[in-house]
């Protein structure tokens, strides 16, 4: 049995689009269930499910509880409900989060499922994920170091030493090679309900959006379960639609998760270190904006980028 889960804000048409894509799947296979979390969206997106989707189970959040709070209200109504009482034992039944702006191409959600089944230490399985062009968009990890985090998505990832980088996004597997990671990203994860159970949902206490997905598949792992990347299930991801209508947030939620789970797992002094990084590449990404705004090249745009690294600082990534 498969429920899928979907944490919706202010993309209405974008999950439209996701919702006919999971129209497409035999549904007369599995017992679907597809929970829809919207956090406090303004663009309609309640009115529009109401309308459009009358079997979609919707919970109206009335604040945005962010994209770790959104999976976990979705998680509990599934273990609350009918879901739950099925007569199927728990390593039977599976759970996808999926992003809003993806949109499943045939057959994937069929060979999600028949890779989890047939491979019952597997607990987490992800798709490829492809951009709208077609092009493969990496979503296979290994566990980060600090080394990692330093370079990774900053300022200085275009001189990485290439076997760092190469390392964590797994290169040494082939895209179109079905092998075994740390974690995947969570546009898009089946999770196998009895390792749910086990340990729980997201660590919403910790984590708003970003790195979530990375501590859930890290206490998976912990507890005895194998995360697995298969590409013969194909996914279409537009990635950022949410987060990307708010950079500065975007930046700073995306950089303090990071520094955050350092915390958690490797210590205060590491978590420490890669915080001072950080702080230091916006404070010079800062001056290097100032300097562009001085000498009047594009200065609306310096101006805004000033704003936004600012917002970032005042924050201490904290």
């Amino acid at each position: 049995m498969l429920a899928i889960v979907i944490v919706s804000w202010n993309v209405r048409e974008h999950l439209r689009a996701c919702l006919h894509s999971l129209q497409q799947y035999p549904a007369t296979r599995h017992a679907q269930c597809i929970v829809v979390v919207d956090n406090a969206s303004t663009d309609g997106t309640p009115e529009m499910l109401r309308r459009d989707f009358p079997d979609v189970h919707i919970l109206a959040n009335s604040t945005n509880r962010g994209f770790t709070g959104g999976n976990n209200d979705g998680l509990r109504h599934l273990e609350q409900g009918e879901f739950a009482a099925e007569a199927q034992p728990a390593d039977a039944r599976f759970v996808l989060l999926l992003n809003p702006d993806a949109e499943v191409t045939p057959g994937a959600l069929d060979e999600l499922l028949a890779y989890a089944q047939a491979h019952p230490a597997v607990g987490v399985v992800g798709p490829q994920l492809r951009y709208p062009d077609g092009a493969v968009q990496s979503s296979r990890r290994r566990f980060p170091t600090l080394l990692t985090a330093i370079f990774e998505s900053t300022w200085l990832q275009p001189i990485a030493p290439r076997a760092v980088l190469d390392h964590y996004y797994v290169r040494d597997c082939r895209d179109d090679e079905t092998c075994e990671v740390d974690w995947v990203v969570g546009a898009a994860m089946l999770v196998r309900w009895e390792a749910y159970l086990q340990v729980g949902g997201l660590d919403e206490r910790t984590f708003f959006m970003y790195s979530e997905e990375l501590d859930w598949c890290k206490r998976i792992k912990d507890a005895g379960w194998k995360v697995a990347y298969h590409p013969r299930a194909v996914i279409v991801h537009h990635e950022g639609r949410s987060s990307g209508q708010v950079v500065a947030r975007r930046m700073i939620h995306f950089n303090t998760s990071k520094v955050r789970y350092f915390a958690k797992y490797h210590g205060h002094a590491q978590a420490a270190a890669l915080r001072l990084a950080l702080l230091g590449m916006f404070a010079w990404q800062w001056a290097l904006e100032g300097t562009k705004w001085l000498v009047g090249h594009r200065r609306h745009l310096r101006a805004e980028r000033m704003q936004a690294y600012a917002q970032v600082l005042r924050s201490g990534l904290r």
